[in-house]
């Protein structure tokens, strides 16, 4: 596992280790940039049927407006690279030793941020659909919560048995803890009753 001791994010608690960062599976990007490819594709050809068109038969109008449909859809094509690329990279699970936080970017200039603390979760499930999912090990995890949010999806994410497991492991050293405190709270009030 990796060491995230050196990370930060806003809102941390004072002595709060972030054990997990996830972001969507690989996979999930590169289909939609399978999409950009074929777009660059018909772009190209575009470009490279302009060779093979007589210039006689093409007016300087008809041109220009050829040439601006084909820099408006390279435009496009950017664009959507680079906010395909801005909603992947900053959608992130972040798992740490006392909640959940989900940043979920929704286009260029909105974002939402989650948080489920480790007393609320109820159960996790792990579902894996399809072959490629599976053969790539990835797929969606629901926790079902006792909070305002009845489930908390981390969508497309890598090795989401291992998440799952480490969740669980979480919440069961929570609610041992929480033992603990209550044994210690109910052992120090009867021998404050026997005194």
């Amino acid at each position: 596992m990796e060491n995230f001791n050196q990370f930060h994010f806003k809102g941390q608690k004072p002595g709060e280790t972030i054990l997990m960062v996830i972001h969507r599976h690989w996979f999930n990007i590169l289909s939609k940039f399978f999409i950009l490819f074929i777009l660059l594709v018909l772009l190209f050809f575009s470009f490279f049927s302009n060779f093979f068109i007589p210039t006689a038969l093409l007016s300087d109008s008809s041109a220009n407006l050829i040439s601006f449909f084909q820099n408006s859809f390279f435009i496009f094509i950017w664009l959507f690279f680079f906010i395909t690329w801005i909603d992947y990279y900053f959608d992130v699970w972040i798992v740490t030793n006392e909640r959940i936080v989900n940043i979920n970017q929704k286009g260029l200039f909105s974002r939402e941020v989650s948080e489920l603390e480790m007393e609320k979760i109820q159960d996790i499930t792990v579902e894996v659909l399809g072959i490629i999912p599976t053969f790539f090990n990835y797929g969606n995890l629901y926790i079902q919560t006792a909070g305002e949010t009845e489930r908390f999806i981390f969508a497309r994410v890598p090795n989401p048995y291992a998440i799952k497991d480490l969740i669980m492991n979480l919440q069961k050293d929570y609610e041992k803890a929480e033992a603990e405190n209550l044994g210690s709270v109910i052992r120090k009030e009867i021998h404050e009753e026997l005194q």
